[in-house]
Order: C-alpha cells, then sequence, then structure tokens
C-alpha cells in the first residue's frame, strides 16, 4: 500500500491519539494536500517545524499501528467479507432455489454493510 494512503488511514484510526498540531499537520498534508510550505505559511512557523512535527506523528502512527494493529485487522476483515461475498455469488449462480437465493440476498446485504 502507497504510503499516503497507509498514513491517511492511520490518521482517520489513530489522529487523535497524537498531539493536536501533529494531528493538524498530518491531516493538511495527506488529506488536504497541502505542502510543508503552505502549512508553514498557515501557522506562521517553519517549513522545517512543520516537517519536525508531520514525521514525529508519522512515527507515532506508525507505532501504535504495530502494538494495536487495528488497520491491520480492519483490512483483513475486508478481504474476508469479499471472500465470502464471491462465495455468495457462486452459490447463488448455481442454485435454483428461490428460499435459498431470498437467503442468500439478505446475507449478502448484511455484509455490504460491513465493508
Amino acid at each position: 500500500m502507497e504510503k499516503n494512503v497507509r498514513v491517511s488511514m492511520l490518521v482517520q484510526i489513530y489522529g487523535k491519539l497524537l498531539t493536536e498540531k501533529q494531528y493538524h499537520f498530518l491531516d493538511d498534508y495527506y488529506n488536504h494536500d497541502l505542502s510543508l510550505s503552505e502549512i508553514a505559511e498557515n501557522e506562521s512557523i517553519t517549513r522545517q517545524a512543520v516537517r519536525d512535527n508531520i514525521k514525529k506523528g508519522e512515527n507515532k502512527l506508525f507505532e501504535y499501528e504495530e502494538k494495536l494493529g487495528f488497520m491491520r485487522k480492519t483490512l483483513n476483515q475486508e478481504m474476508q467479507i469479499e471472500k465470502i461475498l464471491s462465495e455468495l455469488s457462486k452459490i447463488q449462480e448455481t442454485s435454483s432455489d428461490k428460499k435459498v437465493a431470498n437467503i442468500l440476498n439478505h446475507v449478502r446485504k448484511e455484509l455490504n454493510c460491513l465493508v
């Protein structure tokens, strides 16, 4: 997974555990696509100070994910749900029973709510 996408997801999961500055800088940088210079100008600080805060925040996010693993678990669950949905489609394609089709449709709807 690309680093920018990964950090963006980690900010959503663990962002509130960071300092307020780290959270806002990471959010601006990864989710709002602001440059270091733009963030520095908005905050009236140096570009280097922004970079340092972002690097510290990134390290914290990676540390939290390593210890807690919420993103990994979520991604694994989504992959498992996709596999189950695929298997349900195979069953539905080979079955002509209306009751089975109704049950499979209900299960599919429930699983789609989880993804």
